[in-house]
């Protein structure tokens, strides 16, 4: 159960308060750290997939805490970016929607006996905001960059993708629920 896969989900899990932490009293020094621990937290997205189907190693320990590791890890840091000002409350409440809203369609479909795994969009999604959230992070300017700026403008595609894919979700939700009755 507690394999290397599951061990790096949970590494992830674990990097959210300190995250917290690190932007409940934003300096230079401490956005840089929290740029760092959640490039890291976000480097394991991708890894801990990897290995799970390399080594035969998928659980459903894994599939469950996968999406919730990445939904408290984007989740978190939007909340925190919001409440620092970085950030405008309504992207934070359309991403957490969202997630909240296809979270509760999958727990409908798995009660109905459907599976509707993440499709494409939803895993370019989580990229994009991954993307969005380390220049937000780093906020101050870096080599002559406005980080911010960079991080809001990649952050409104994020929105958008966040927004198609939930509309997509449903969609192919309604699709599969249709063909099944």
């Amino acid at each position: 159960m507690f394999n290397l896969a599951n061990s790096l989900t949970l590494g992830r899990i674990l990097a959210v308060p300190l995250i917290v932490v690190l932007l409940y009293y934003p300096n230079k020094l401490t956005m840089f750290l929290a740029a760092f621990v959640f490039f890291l937290a976000s480097l394991t997205d991708f890894f801990d997939g990897y290995i799970a189907r390399r080594s035969n190693q998928v659980t459903n320990l894994g599939k469950f805490l996968d999406p919730l590791a990445d939904k408290l890890l984007i989740c978190s840091t939007l909340v925190m970016l919001s409440y620092m000002g970085y950030v405008s409350g309504w992207i934070t409440v359309v991403i957490i929607c969202r997630e909240l809203a296809v979270t509760g369609l999958r727990a409908i479909a798995v009660d109905m006996g459907l599976v509707l795994a993440a499709d494409k969009f939803g895993k370019l999604k989580t990229v994009v905001q991954s993307f969005a959230l380390g220049p937000l992070l780093l906020h101050f300017p870096y080599f002559g960059i406005d980080m911010h700026q960079l991080g809001m403008w990649i952050l409104y595609v994020a929105v958008f993708l966040t927004v198609f894919s939930g509309a997509n979700y449903m969609y192919n939700l309604h699709k599969v629920w249709l063909t099944s009755e």
